[in-house]
């Protein structure tokens, strides 16, 4: 695509500064224009090289990948696992906050930090970049409304069914959640006999092993209730117990031979030898767990010609998974990239965040320091001996965000509760969200700074509103933009039921999201600059 008048980058005016010993001579460092320690530096006028932005075929692509993904990973801490191993196969080194990055961050380089081993933040530094540059940020969530096993969540059999105490996150456990094939896995806590270290390792089992049954319509009014009770009728089967009759079957609630206070011991014992059956460990060894219950169907490709993605955990592995992907195509070291050359100035960043669907208020969450931190600490590597806080209040005011959150589709069964010219569509486009309550971020700077971006990589906005007399959603863009003043946009792919069990987008819309977020990273300076 022909790109727009503005060619120049963006005109960034930097004091001179000593930078790092780890640079070398002249890396990362302005030109000695003078010798006094004041006088900004001259604008830096340079080309920007064309980008290649996805074709039709590299967006159809994406579908596949993306059901596998789903499906393999039904819990935040698989998801964030998965795309920290994507990460790392496309040249993005973990670090961890327990120790200094000073040194061991470069221009050029890829990495990637997680939190609680659920949320993930992954950022390319420009071979040309300096402290106070700005940053193309992406801010989306990877947890996703769901069900979680209580810290004690043996229950008493009943009428010969062995039970189990759940809890619903967020929106779980609503009616969407009866007769579902639902499965368990999640984060288990493993002490090392040999070392007495304590390790955290992932868990699922690969078959349903719960449900939350229905009462047959035959018995009446109980079996329509709208309001059941999520505490005393919606808890699932995991298994029987008939011991209490003849023909009995033997009694399982014993089948563990560990000692009192044990963690284990807390914990119902059949579920106790399928964790340590699956993951080949003693139950003493379990100190801890952080255990899902979730949907078990794969996502698959439906419609006549296949235009729907059907899936689980849609809201938000969406466009979580399109933004790693976005920054992995954008970073990529290819003929056609110049990410490795001196054209590249600026921070691209992704951040996947969990709890957001309770809030976001958790240290893992989007309002937490992760980010700003994260910001602050690569800002910090390469200020040298001047002002940190004055270098990341310019990199803040020099950056752009998106808040990338899923939208809501059109309903052509309720049209007639959206907002007219304001329904967006599946395979079209990312959808800017906008809200006059101040739910998004987005204004008309950040939808105009969105549009050019769009145009510069052949990528179509629609637009998404509430209407006045329906609620608003809220995402993670309100609160990062607050904190760290940072421009920014709410936008997002369209899907229909949203916290539902089983939800809908399109097959080409994961694709639709890589290019425009990799579009915002590759064309980024050049739009920045005509936003001066």
């Amino acid at each position: 695509m022909t790109r727009s008048k503005a060619t120049e980058g963006p005109r960034y005016t930097t004091p001179m500064y000593t930078a790092p010993a780890f640079l070398g001579p002249g890396v990362g460092q302005p030109s000695q224009v003078s010798a006094q320690p004041n006088l900004p530096l001259r604008p830096r006028t340079r080309k920007m090289p064309a980008r290649k932005n996805l074709s039709t075929a590299d967006v159809e692509s994406y579908a596949t990948p993306f059901l596998k993904f789903i499906t393999e990973n039904p819990t935040v801490f698989h998801a964030v696992e998965e795309l920290g191993k994507r990460l790392q196969a496309h040249g993005f080194t973990k670090l961890t906050s327990r120790e200094p990055w000073f040194g061991k961050i470069r221009p050029a380089g890829k990495y990637f930090i997680e939190r609680n081993g659920s949320s993930i933040i992954a950022f390319a530094i420009g071979s040309n970049y300096q402290a106070g540059n700005g940053a193309a940020v992406i801010a989306s969530h990877v947890d996703a409304v769901t069900t979680k096993v209580k810290p004690i969540p043996t229950k008493p059999t009943t009428a010969g069914y062995v039970q189990l105490g759940i809890a619903p996150y967020a929106g779980g456990l609503n009616k969407t959640w009866w007769d579902r094939d639902l499965g368990i896995g999640g984060k288990v806590l493993v002490k090392d006999a040999s070392t007495g270290k304590i390790e955290a390792r992932l868990f699922k089992l690969d078959w349903p092993i719960a449900r939350i049954p229905t009462l047959a319509p035959h018995f009446g009014a109980p079996a329509y209730d709208p309001n059941p009770n999520p505490e005393t009728q919606m808890v699932p089967i995991i298994g029987l117990d008939n011991s209490g009759t003849e023909a009995s079957t033997p009694n399982n609630q014993s089948l563990i031979g560990c000692s009192a206070g044990v963690f284990a011991s807390t914990q119902p014992p059949r579920l106790v030898t399928a964790v340590t059956k699956e993951m080949q460990v003693e139950p003493q060894d379990i100190v801890n767990w952080e255990l899902e219950v979730f949907d078990t169907q794969p996502a698959q490709l439906g419609g006549l010609d296949k235009e729907f993605i059907f899936a689980p955990r849609i809201d938000d592995k969406l466009c979580s998974y399109a933004a790693i992907e976005a920054l992995i195509a954008s970073t990529e070291e290819s003929a056609d990239s110049s990410f490795l050359t001196e054209d590249d100035s600026i921070l691209k960043i992704v951040g996947c965040f969990d709890d957001e669907e309770i809030g976001s208020l958790l240290r893992q969450g989007a309002k937490s320091n992760f980010l700003p931190s994260t910001i602050e600490r690569i800002v910090a590597a390469f200020a040298g001996s001047l002002s940190i806080p004055e270098y990341i209040a310019q990199t803040h005011a020099n950056s752009f965000m998106i808040s990338a959150d899923v939208s809501h589709a059109v309903n052509p069964n309720y049209v007639n509760v959206y907002l007219e010219n304001h329904a967006p569509r599946l395979n079209v486009g990312v959808a800017v969200q906008a809200d006059p309550n101040g739910h998004t971020t987005t204004n008309s700077v950040s939808t105009a700074f969105l549009q050019k971006v769009a145009e510069s990589c052949d990528s179509q906005l629609q637009v998404f509103q509430i209407r006045n007399d329906s609620r608003s959603g809220g995402t993670v863009g309100p609160m990062l933009s607050s904190a760290m003043g940072m421009r920014a946009i709410d936008a997002g792919l369209p899907q229909l039921s949203m916290h539902s069990i089983r939800a809908t987008c399109g097959n080409l819309d994961p694709g639709l999201g890589v290019k425009l977020f990799k579009g915002f990273f590759d064309h980024f300076e050049a739009v920045d600059a005509q936003f001066q």
